[in-house]
């Protein structure tokens, strides 16, 4: 081999070698449209993908839509614009995402639901949907009332619900009523949104007390920051709550921990919103080519009151 056909034979590896990192370090970019920062449990699910996605090295597109559904279809337009590789949301209600979702099927972006689901007949708009079974949270917050409630006679239950029309609100509400009517003592009086707001849930408790009462035995809220809003009302309405009024809430955060260490909520039903790992995962196993199953549900339990102060060190959110 002459010196000239080296030179060049070393001089093509060489320029073979230095793109060689740069296509290897091209990172994927996931496009996450987030519902806002409503509540404790929102906050935290934002940290978590926002930290996910720097430790697996995916470059995150991140848009906080501030409760608003024509924000994330424009976040979602903007994430198909910017030809993002995967697009992941949490959709603030459960229906009017066809169009947009068709829009992202036909630039074949992938797109993965994370956390709630969406009410739409074509499944083949989404790759797979990630987060809480809440219709079984619903379940598992009734059956702790049927199963804990000492009080004799008619139970008069007031509810807070989540965003009107979003899927945490309509399937924690199913499964509750599943549940309670087995026993037909156990009676809904009021029902009102609270928005999953603490100061929605104040706002909406202090009329439920105003319209019936001492009359009221229970509380469900849908979330821990509504029970936390209503717990104040009761309070300030000269109540004591967890004592004169039972408190069963959903989500588990921090806060209803120390509400239940304070002896002010009587049991919280998990809702884990520390799904950002299982996202990346995810995002880099469609990246990889593999199938994704259609449903990953997250692994919760339910804590009670007397557990509260042995748990709480162990909460990270």
């Amino acid at each position: 081999m002459t010196l000239r056909r080296r030179t060049i034979l070393t001089a093509g590896t060489l320029a073979l070698a230095s793109a060689m990192p740069a296509l290897a370090q091209k990172k994927i970019v996931l496009g996450f449209s987030q519902i806002g920062a409503e509540s404790e449990w929102r906050t935290a699910n934002s940290e978590s993908i926002k930290a996910s996605a720097k430790d697996a090295g995916i470059e995150l597109k991140f848009s906080d839509a501030q409760q608003k559904q024509e924000n994330q279809i424009k976040a979602i337009r903007s994430f198909i614009a910017q030809k993002v590789d995967v697009i992941a949301f949490s959709p603030v209600v459960e229906s009017g995402w066809g169009t947009v979702l068709r829009e992202a099927k036909a630039a074949k972006i992938p797109v993965i639901l994370s956390d709630r689901a969406v009410d739409e007949k074509d499944d083949s708009l989404w790759v797979s949907f990630m987060g809480s079974d809440f219709v079984e949270e619903g379940r598992r917050a009734g059956r702790w009332l049927l199963e804990n409630y000492k009080g004799q006679g008619d139970v008069n239950i007031v509810e807070l619900q989540g965003t009107v029309g979003s899927a945490p609100a309509i399937d924690r509400k199913k499964g509750f009523e599943e549940i309670i009517k087995a026993q037909p003592r156990f009676k809904i009086i009021r029902s009102q949104t609270g928005d999953f707001t603490r100061a929605k849930g104040k706002e909406v408790m202090e009329a439920f007390l105003k319209a019936e009462g001492k009359k009221i035995n229970v509380l469900y809220a849908h979330n821990d920051d509504m029970a936390i809003g209503a717990i104040q009302a009761i309070e300030e309405a000269g109540l004591k709550p967890a004592k004169d009024i039972t408190i069963i809430s959903i989500d588990a955060v921090k806060g209803a921990f120390e509400a239940m260490i304070a002896g002010k909520l009587n049991v919280s039903v998990e809702c884990s919103p520390l799904l950002g790992p299982q996202l990346m995962q995810a995002v880099k196993d469609l990246k990889a080519g593999k199938t994704l199953p259609r449903r990953i549900v997250t692994q919760e339990g339910v804590f009670p009151m007397e557990v509260a102060a042995k748990e709480f060190p162990k909460r990270k959110y």
